[in-house]
């Protein structure tokens, strides 16, 4: 296959629409329709979803949960403060972990986090510098890192986040992100009960979402990126609504590049699901054939991110482009904090 360029998914984007805070009500952000097919738009509120979701569709949720990943503590030999970002979990007590600075975090190193409610013990170096820590803890260890740790924002978000459940979304369940799936973000209570009365089935799978997600795309030949590998798993339940929406011929929409990534990682080449669990380092951009997917929703992505170069191989990159050139005019936010885009293949509400 000949070469794609990074430079190729670049666009102007101003500062000032990169979403600092969430909004007070979720459901209230302005969302974007793109048909994948013909590139029209429409212009909509997040909680007008309902409308263009039909009976027996099949909504696709990633439940994952953020873990307040990110700990400030001091080097108990020095004093010197060191920061620790947990990465994943290797073993009951053993988390591999972005350590800032480094230099300070050598092997044989102890950090004391919250007066020593916490210890960690740098005990090894894993691929690409990332430090191995054992901790040591009175109690559980859950329950001191949600008292001391901090949710891990991405580097574009410099405000501090007034509440640590709006970097979660509604429907978070199983402990291990280190970032939010965050088109998950616009969904309410409400609105999910109200897609489930309408007859949509809401299959959730999980992806525990890396550092990857923000780790920017260094190879102009796109296809020399490598992604880091998130462990993901899906249920024989979800498994089984995906396959019969397929069946009879109705839709999955995937809320989210996460969950597109985990359904598309686990199909045969049939397009069936079963039920499964393993790693996935799957990279989607252009030229890629959706075994599963049939829409998704998603947030605005950073220019030259593995992410718009998804939404891309849906919509193809000319329709994507032109969409993000109109939301930029028209002021839209951008983001994890930011609006929706709903890219599907019809604007046809349903009753």
């Amino acid at each position: 296959m000949e070469s794609i360029k990074k430079s190729d998914f670049y666009f102007e984007l101003p500062e000032r629409l990169i979403a600092q805070d969430p909004l007070e009500d979720r459901s209230g952000s302005r969302m974007l329709m793109l048909d994948k097919e013909t590139g029209k738009m429409e212009h909509h509120i997040f909680r007008e979803i309902t409308d263009y979701l039909a009976p027996g569709d099949c909504l696709v949720l990633n439940n994952t949960k953020v873990i307040p990943a990110r700990l400030m503590g001091i080097k108990e030999s020095t004093k010197a403060s060191v920061e620790l970002l947990l990465l994943k979990r290797r073993e009951a007590d053993v988390w591999e972990t972005l350590a800032k600075p480094g230099k300070k975090a050598k092997p044989g190193t102890v950090i004391s986090f919250g007066d020593g409610i916490l210890k960690g013990e740098v005990i090894g170096i894993a691929e690409e510098g990332n430090r191995l820590v054992r901790f040591s803890y009175e109690g559980i260890f859950e329950e001191g890192l949600d008292r001391l740790g901090e949710m891990p924002l991405p580097p574009y978000i410099t405000h501090k986040l007034k509440d640590k459940n709006r970097y979660q979304t509604v429907y978070a369940k199983y402990d291990g992100s280190a970032a939010a799936p965050t088109a998950g973000l616009h969904f309410t209570e409400g609105l999910l009960h109200e897609i489930e009365e309408k007859g949509v089935d809401i299959a959730y799978v999980t992806l525990h979402v890396g550092l990857g997600t923000f780790r920017p795309v260094k190879a102009e030949n796109i296809l020399e990126h490598h992604m880091h590998s998130e462990y993901y798993q899906i249920s024989k339940e979800a498994a089984d609504k995906i396959n019969r929406a397929k069946e009879k011929g109705k839709r999955v929409i995937c809320v989210g590049t996460t969950s597109c990534r985990t359904v598309e990682s686990a199909a045969d080449e049939m397009g069936k699901l079963t039920e499964c669990s393993g790693n996935t380092d799957i990279f989607i951009y252009p030229g890629y054939r959706f075994k599963i997917l049939d829409a998704l929703i998603t947030n605005f992505h950073l220019p030259e991110s593995t992410l718009v170069m998804l939404v891309s191989a849906l919509a193809g990159k000319e329709h994507v482009l032109w969409a993000y050139e109109t939301a930029i005019k028209e002021g839209y936010r951008f983001f994890s904090f930011g609006d929706a885009m709903f890219i599907t293949n019809s604007f046809t509400k349903y009753k």
